[in-house]
C-alpha cells in the first residue's frame, strides 16, 4: 500500500452518463472530505479513499449522493449512494475508475450500466491551450514514419486530417453527410470543418488522457489551410512551429515504389508521384516558405537514414517531450520502422 504522505493529488474528474437514473448521471468531482477509516479499516487521504482516488466518497462526507470510491472488503470500484445501496460496480484491482467495459449493474442499478470517462481536466472549465507542431513532406519523405515513432516512443500524440475526416463519415457524426456530399463531388473538405475536427480531437485527447502534445501529419497543406486555421484558433494566438521533411525528388521516387510492394495503394506509382510532387509544390510550399519567412520551420533533410532523421526529431521535440518516456526502450515496432529489425514475412 502507497502511503498517505505518497499519494499524488487527485486531480482527475470522472463523468457518468446513460445510467437512466438523475443522481448517478453527471459529473463526479475529486472527494475533499478529511481523512478517515474506512470499511476496511484502511485510513483515508485527502482525495482518495482506500488508497485509491475517490470521488465524492461514499463514506458520509461527500458532497453529493452517489459517490464513486474504491471498496477494499469487496475489491470493486462502486457508484455508491451513502446510504449503502450500490448502483454499479466493477470488481477490479485498477488504479482509476475502468472506462473500457461495461460497469455491473447491481441493486438500485437501471440496465444498461452508464458510460464513465475520466476527465483530466474539469470539463466546466476551458480546455488546456494544445501544444501543437505542424508536419509537412513531399509524398514519401517520411511524415508518417517519424510522426508514429514521435507518438510511440516520446509521447506526442499524432493526428491526420484525412484519418479525422475518414472516422466522422463513419461514426456518422455531425458534419458527415456534409462531409460525404462534398467528397461525393469531388470538391474539398471546407477548412472550418477540418480545422474544427483538429480541434476536438485535440481537446478530447488532452481532456481524457491529460496530453497535449500534437503532431498534425500533413497540415496545413495550404495557406488556404492556414486561414482556416485563424478563423478557429484566432489570429492573435501563437503560430505553431513547422517541421519540414525536405527529400530529394529521386529519393522519394525510389521510396514510393520500394513501399508499392507492401502497401497496394493505387497512387504508388511514378506517374501518381510526379502529380502529387506537382501538387505539393505548388500548394503547400508556398505554405513552408511563409513559416520560414516567420522564422517558424525547422527543416530536416530525411533523405539520410531513418535513425539520424529520427534522432534529428527528437532533437526538435525535445523542449516538451517527457523526459522519463523518451528515455525507455524502443519498442519492437519502433525498431522496425527504423530500420533496426526486418519486416516480419
Amino acid at each position: 500500500m502507497v502511503e498517505r504522505d505518497e499519494l499524488k493529488p487527485n486531480t482527475l474528474f470522472v463523468e457518468v452518463s446513460g445510467a437512466g437514473l438523475p443522481e448517478v448521471d453527471g459529473l463526479f468531482v475529486p472527494s475533499t472530505a478529511p481523512p478517515a477509516e474506512s470499511e476496511s479499516g484502511t485510513v483515508s487521504s485527502l482525495g482518495y479513499w482506500n488508497g485509491k482516488m475517490a470521488w465524492d466518497r461514499a463514506d458520509g462526507k461527500s458532497e453529493r449522493s452517489p459517490a464513486l470510491s474504491y471498496s477494499n472488503s469487496y475489491k470493486s470500484w462502486r457508484i455508491c449512494r451513502l446510504d449503502g445501496h450500490l448502483a454499479y460496480d466493477m470488481t477490479c484491482d485498477e488504479e482509476l475508475p475502468p472506462t473500457d467495459r461495461e460497469w455491473h449493474v447491481y441493486k438500485k442499478g437501471v440496465a444498461p450500466a452508464p458510460k464513465v470517462v475520466v476527465h483530466h481536466y474539469d470539463p466546466r472549465q476551458p480546455c488546456p491551450e494544445p501544444n501543437v507542431v505542424f508536419v509537412l513532406g513531399g509524398p514519401g519523405a517520411g511524415k508518417g514514419t517519424m510522426c508514429e515513432l514521435a507518438e510511440s516512443q516520446l509521447g506526442w500524440m499524432h493526428l491526420s486530417t484525412g484519418d479525422l475526416l475518414r472516422a466522422e463519415r463513419e461514426s456518422g457524426g455531425p458534419t458527415a453527410a456534409t462531409i460525404e456530399e462534398i467528397l461525393a463531388a469531388g470538391k474539398l473538405v471546407p477548412n472550418e470543418i477540418t480545422v474544427a475536427l483538429l480541434k476536438n480531437a485535440m481537446e478530447h485527447i488532452t481532456r481524457t488522457t491529460g496530453k497535449n502534445n500534437f503532431l498534425l501529419d500533413g497540415f496545413p497543406r495550404s495557406l488556404d489551410n492556414l486561414e482556416g486555421w485563424y478563423e478557429i484558433f484566432g489570429r492573435d494566438a501563437e503560430l505553431p512551429k513547422m517541421l519540414y521533411f525536405e527529400c530529394p525528388v529521386d529519393v522519394l521516387e525510389q521510396r514510393i515504389l520500394g513501399r508499392a510492394k507492401f502497401t497496394g495503394r493505387s497512387d504508388d506509382n511514378v506517374e501518381s508521384l510526379k502529380l502529387r510532387f506537382e501538387t505539393f509544390k505548388t500548394e503547400t510550399m508556398p505554405t513552408v516558405e511563409h513559416f520560414k519567412s516567420l522564422h517558424k520551420c525547422v527543416e530536416i533533410d530525411t533523405s539520410q537514414d531513418r535513425q539520424t532523421v529520427y534522432a534529428l526529431v527528437q532533437t526538435c521535440l525535445a523542449e516538451y517531450t517527457d523526459s522519463e518516456i523518451a528515455a525507455k526502450p524502443l519498442t519492437e515496432r519502433a525498431e522496425i520502422l527504423l530500420g533496426l529489425r526486418p519486416y516480419p514475412d
